[in-house]
């Protein structure tokens, strides 16, 4: 899976909050200083030519929405993380958080748990 550039995830994760947006909207989602709307017109319209979003067509107008889903592209980017840092080892990356973020017994417990579930 193609890996987003940070501007183009910063949309998508705006286009997966809102579902569906025109380009102002997502603008208006964007931290200051705003971008100018034919950057973003242009970024939206390159990730729709590669079949990451699609849109809906209101005359000269077009409502985006995402057609890669958040959940496919969080698992590709976290199986990206794990190969490229950690050896491709889910333990490793498990190992650093728990010694590097320091988790406490609780927190280590809590995700025994879930991984028991």
């Amino acid at each position: 899976m193609k890996q987003l550039t940070q501007r183009e995830e910063q949309i998508m994760q705006i286009l997966w909050k809102l579902r569906t947006a025109f380009v102002k909207e997502i603008i208006m989602e964007m931290g200051d200083p705003k971008p100018p709307y034919n950057t973003v017109s242009s970024i939206i319209r390159k990730l729709e030519s590669e079949g990451i979003v699609a849109h809906e067509a209101f005359g000269k107008t077009h409502r985006y929405y995402p057609v890669l889903q958040k959940e496919d592209y969080k698992k590709s980017t976290i199986q990206r993380l794990v190969d490229d840092y950690f050896g491709g080892s889910p333990e490793q990356i498990l190992s650093y958080f728990v010694k590097e973020e320091k988790l406490d017994a609780e927190e280590i417990n809590n995700l025994l748990e879930q991984l028991k579930n």
